[in-house]
């Protein structure tokens, strides 16, 4: 029988609020398939500086090494701004990654039919998005040393650096997708600009020798920032650094209508862990409005990453669709052709959930 352990850490602002969502969902999957799931909810984040002091408790850390997989909800609240960057929220969420070892992460960009209207793109275009982002997630200029701010005399610096295996690393998992997608990989830097992309480049070109069906071209990041919206259909796997990837991935969620819609996957190590792209959003929490979907997918993700089970990853995509299709909507979605109010969270979540039930009957 198949087990799915957890640990559930919904952290900050709309946190705790979207990955209930998710959960009711799993639940639904579990049920209806018999697997068995087990879970335990760790703080972390504000919500246990508040508790503890540090965003990223050792028992916390402790029950996420134990598991199979991480949900997390959110970090961050502007209580904290005024901290060091090490001792703000996402110092926790930064911390964590590094202790798991995950170096991959992966963001989905697809728009379904009943999201089409909600593009920054005209709808005809955005049905042709299915994209995948596969973003360095352990190195590069957020973790690279020295870094420092002198005030006193106005300098401050950070350091970009890449060593060949991690850039070997990253660049097999994203020919390995793009071999089961539709076969081609863009890989993006600033090879004109930068030594270390002109090493990505050397390395990637190094993995893609040992891909002969999987077709590769390169792209500079200033373009590619440009091309994903302009023309999402021309890009099937996106390898791309730790910088450029949290840029273009958020970018490219103006593809969905918004950033509550996406879904991420970092993986690579010891543990995997799955969060929606979406910040805190503290000027919503507790109000019952954010979009669930973003942590629902990333539920989906989990169950086809971590635990294998693609077919149930799929019912869940497909019900999030049936949903857009009628025409219901969180808040953060609007368009011209909309007919009624948006939904709440819950709300949301039910129909998405109704949905479901009928997707997993159809499929036993």
């Amino acid at each position: 029988m198949t087990e799915i352990n957890l640990a559930v850490l919904p952290g900050d602002g709309v946190g705790p609020e979207v990955t209930r969502a998710a959960l009711d969902v799993l639940s639904v999957v579990t049920e209806r398939k018999g697997y068995r799931v087990f879970w335990e909810q760790w703080p972390i984040g504000w919500a246990a500086m508040v508790d503890g002091g540090e965003p990223l408790p050792e028992e916390t850390l402790k029950a996420c090494l134990a598991v199979d997989a991480v949900l997390l909800g959110a970090v961050g609240d502007p209580r904290a701004d005024g901290l060091p960057p090490s001792e703000r929220p996402v110092a926790g969420l930064l911390q964590l990654r590094r202790h798991l070892g995950c170096f991959a992460n992966l963001r989905p960009v697809r728009v379904s039919d009943g999201l089409a209207r909600y593009s920054a793109v005209k709808p005809e275009q955005a049905r042709q998005t299915d994209l995948m982002i596969v973003r360095e997630l352990a190195g590069g200029l957020y973790y690279g040393e020295p870094r420092g701010l002198d005030e006193e005399v106005g300098r401050s610096w950070n350091t970009l650096s890449y060593e060949r295996k991690e850039i070997h690393r990253i660049a097999t998992i994203a020919f390995d997708l793009a071999r089961d997608r539709r076969g081609k990989v863009t890989s993006i830097d600033k090879a004109n600009v930068l030594e270390v992309s002109r090493l990505w480049r050397i390395v990637v070109e190094e993995v893609a020798r040992e891909y002969a069906d999987v077709e590769l071209e390169h792209m500079l990041v200033d373009r590619a920032a440009m091309e994903i919206i302009l023309c999402p259909e021309n890009f099937d796997t996106v390898l791309t650094d730790n910088l450029f990837g949290d840029i273009l991935s958020d970018g490219a969620a103006a593809l969905l209508g918004s950033l509550g819609l996406q879904a991420s996957a970092s993986i690579g190590g010891c543990t995997d862990l799955y969060e929606p792209v979406h910040g805190s959003a503290p000027d919503i929490a507790g109000s019952g409005i954010a979009n669930p979907a973003g942590a629902i997918l990333s539920v989906a993700m989990m169950l086809e990453y971590t635990f294998g089970l693609r077919a149930e990853a799929r019912a869940i995509e497909r019900a999030l669709d049936r949903v857009y299709v009628t025409g219901c909507r969180t808040s953060d979605l609007e368009s011209s052709e909309d007919v009624t109010a948006p939904m709440g969270t819950r709300e949301f979540a039910e129909l998405v959930i109704d949905q479901l039930e009928t997707e997993l009957q159809a499929t036993s």
